[in-house]
């Protein structure tokens, strides 16, 4: 990884229906944030929210949402894949995507090279409850993880509730990725999308970047933004509030895990991957992927 300047760019959907219109519109919308992103800070890549494309809440079936989004590459992407090429910067677009049959539709991030061309394409695996098909919802889980290696350093992808599961990132990590982006659409609270941002940060010694919506979406659910820009020990080095808006810092790796706490002269002395014990791990892998539940009850139960 070498030393660039990131940004995360919080968009809010366009009121009203789910339609083409909107989708156009917000399309545009995101292509003129990302032009005057680059134009004042010279950011090399840019993060957007999940699902900007519509909203997160669609307010429409899933077959009617496959009707109205694309494949990707795609009109849901072809606008963002000629301003990345135009401006020579890389995109992390959060969108969903058509399936190979009506109906299935994915909640996606596609990640743009500065040339233009869709170099990976993330399907997010952990949909937040109700917006699972098999919940009644919209979406079909993915099942794969997304590592991609670029001229600024390998980056990896998650999608809001991912970021709750420490497993995805884990292995993301362990596949090589320097830099995390979540681009989200986030419903909690502030404090639960910082802790969840800053955990997996530090649980793995990478920056992360979290790309929060705001505004209200076209079920009329309402976000708060709060985008951030994590480094490998957990600092927050930018932050935004609940504006559109974008903020961006510089990605420094050679200065990234030198020091125990921010701006502290006590050396970091210790690895979060290297220093795992793999012999711990391997004993009781299969605790790990057995089903499980919390011990507590939850609403609804």
């Amino acid at each position: 990884m070498r030393s660039f300047t990131a940004a995360a760019i919080q968009l809010a959907p366009v009121p009203g229906p789910l339609s083409a219109d909107t989708i156009k519109a917000n399309l545009a919308n995101a292509v003129e944030w990302v032009e005057r992103c680059v134009d004042a800070t010279g950011a090399e890549l840019v993060v957007l929210p999940e699902s900007a494309s519509t909203g997160f809440t669609p307010g429409v079936s899933a077959a009617k949402l496959w009707d109205l989004v694309s494949e990707i590459p795609g009109p849901v992407t072809e606008p963002l894949q000629e301003t990345a090429r135009r401006l020579g910067v890389h995109l992390v677009w959060g969108t969903y995507e058509r399936g190979p049959e009506r109906g299935v539709v994915y909640n996606s991030a596609a990640l743009i090279g500065a040339g233009g061309d869709v170099l990976g394409v993330y399907r997010k695996t952990h949909p937040f409850g109700p917006e699972t098909v098999s919940c009644g919802g919209w979406v079909t889980p993915g099942d794969a993880s997304c590592v991609v290696e670029t001229p600024l350093g390998r980056i990896g992808i998650i999608i809001c509730f991912d970021g709750d599961f420490p497993e995805l990132s884990r292995v993301e990590a362990v596949q090589g990725a320097e830099l995390i982006c979540r681009p989200s659409a986030f419903l909690r609270s502030a404090d639960i999308w910082e802790l969840t941002s800053r955990a997996r940060a530090y649980d793995n010694h990478v920056y992360v970047i979290g790309a929060n919506a705001t505004g209200t979406d076209p079920a009329g659910v309402h976000y708060f933004g709060n985008s951030l820009i994590v480094t490998p020990i957990a600092e927050v080095v930018a932050k935004a509030a609940s504006h559109e808006c974008w903020i961006a810092a510089r990605l420094e790796p050679d200065d990234a895990l030198m020091h125990l706490t921010p701006g502290s002269s006590v050396p970091q002395p210790f690895d979060h991957l290297e220093h795992r014990n793999l012999d711990f791990i391997r004993r009781y892998a299969d605790d790990l992927t057995r089903p499980a539940k919390a011990a507590f009850r939850r609403a609804g139960q």
